[in-house]
This record gives C-alpha cells, sequence and structure tokens, in this order.
C-alpha cells in the first residue's frame, strides 16, 4: 500500500490520547467527495479528519470487475484522502487498526490497554474495514485478504431500487457469524433503534434506504486472550450507490 502526498501537505503525529470520544463509536467507509472517491471516517454526519488518521490505516486495495488487484494509493486532498488508480476500479477496500482504548469511571477515553489504566472501567481493541463497490458487481463479492469482520451481499445482483430488501452475510475470520448487528444506514441514521440481528448462518436482511449513497456497517464483538482488554470490536462497512433518474 502506498500513500501519496503533495509536498505541501503537513500531516501531524496522530495524538489520538487526547482524544475523549468512544473508541469503537465510528467506522470507516468509501464516498464520493467531488467527483474522487473518499476514505471517510466518522459516524452519522460526522465526518471526522480522516487525514489525521491515516497511520492507522493497514492496507487500502483496488479490484476490478473480476476482483483482480488493482494498484491504487490514498492522496492527500486538502482535508480528505482520496484513491488514486491508473486504471479503472470496480471496487475497493481499506483496513485500519484503531488501537487500544480504555474508559475510566469519569467517562473519559485514552488510548491505552487496561494494563496501562487499571482503573478502566472498559477495555477494547478497535478494528475497522471497508469495502465500497464502484459498480454493480457481475461477480460474487469475496472474502478479502485481512478483514476479519466481512459484510457481503448474498445476492451478486444488487437491488438498484430504494426500499428493495437486500440480503447480506456477515463473516468473522471468514466463517459466517451469528449475532452480528448490521446497521442499514450508518450515516443517515447512526442511532437506528432496531437495527438487524445475523441469523445462525450469518445473514440478514435490510432495506435499501437511499437512492444514492447507501453504507451498510455490520458490528461484531469478539472475544481475545489479549489480557490488556476485555475484547476486539471489529465494524466493518459495505458502501455502493443505487443510480437517481436522468436529469
Amino acid at each position: 500500500m502506498a500513500f501519496s502526498r503533495p509536498a505541501t501537505a503537513a500531516v501531524g503525529v496522530v495524538t489520538l490520547a487526547a482524544m475523549a470520544m468512544p473508541a469503537s463509536a465510528h467506522g470507516i467507509w468509501f464516498a464520493q467527495r467531488a467527483r474522487q472517491l473518499a476514505l471517510i471516517y466518522g459516524e452519522g454526519a460526522d465526518d471526522l479528519d480522516a487525514v489525521k488518521r491515516l497511520p492507522l490505516v493497514k492496507s487500502v486495495t483496488g479490484y476490478d470487475a473480476d476482483w483482480a488487484p488493482v494498484s491504487i494509493s490514498l492522496r492527500t486532498a486538502g482535508v480528505i484522502p482520496v484513491v488514486d488508480s491508473q486504471k479503472p476500479v470496480a471496487a475497493v477496500a481499506a483496513i485500519m487498526d484503531y488501537g487500544y482504548w480504555s474508559r475510566t469511571p469519569d467517562g473519559e477515553w485514552h488510548n491505552k490497554g487496561r494494563d496501562q489504566v487499571p482503573t478502566a472501567t472498559l477495555a477494547e481493541h478497535n478494528f475497522k474495514y471497508a469495502v465500497h463497490l464502484a459498480q454493480v458487481p457481475t461477480k460474487p463479492v469475496p472474502l478479502l485478504k485481512g478483514h476479519m469482520l466481512q459484510i457481503v451481499p448474498v445476492d451478486t445482483a444488487i437491488p438498484q431500487t430504494m426500499g428493495a430488501p437486500m440480503k447480506v452475510r456477515v463473516y468473522y475470520k471468514g466463517q459466517p457469524i451469528a449475532g452480528a448487528t448490521v446497521m442499514q444506514d450508518y450515516v443517515n441514521d447512526p442511532d437506528e433503534a432496531a437495527p438487524a440481528k445475523t441469523a445462525a448462518d450469518g445473514t440478514a436482511t435490510i432495506k435499501l434506504r437511499n437512492q444514492g449513497i447507501n453504507v451498510l456497517m455490520a458490528i461484531y464483538v469478539g472475544q481475545t486472550t489479549n489480557k490488556t482488554v476485555d475484547h476486539e470490536e471489529y465494524r466493518a462497512s459495505l458502501s455502493f450507490v443505487l443510480p437517481h433518474a436522468p436529469e
């Protein structure tokens, strides 16, 4: 993976320990910004500073319509990282390791494990993943290397109309997982009252909420043998755009 930045762009060191925000509340996804495909970090309408968090992005990958790799990189364009590619891409993906986070009794979050915050009421390791379909798939979406949690359309053809049902399957460590949360509109309804839960076969059915960009988010808390945290929390987005009527 390569991150390319203009020479005049200064990207400071990520000082996440100073941030008093819930570590697990945010996710990553891809969306169009001024006709460029950008990596977004946030929750709902909170489109936060993804450039500052670029050091936490462990990989960014591109694919053609046959899911063969296409070389891509992230380039800092002002306040957002955008995808650069010499060839057209049908899909892009990213992995972010958001690190260790502990919450103290006063409600503050600290970028450390329980071993460094002995008074923590909760300690977790956060991972965030994103897959964006830049065009309607012609082949099934495969499981991608390194994506510990991934949300995949069950049917190759994605419905193209708002309100249509869509069946997805959530995989954890390569296997369908029951009990994962699936949010159907992470951007416009991040506080969804009754998100779907995956069945024993890892599937859930949602309704497409937007005749435009749709950002689905799967959330799963996994156990760990790492004694410095209580669990690992994974968030995996699947984003794609339904076309609007011709102008």
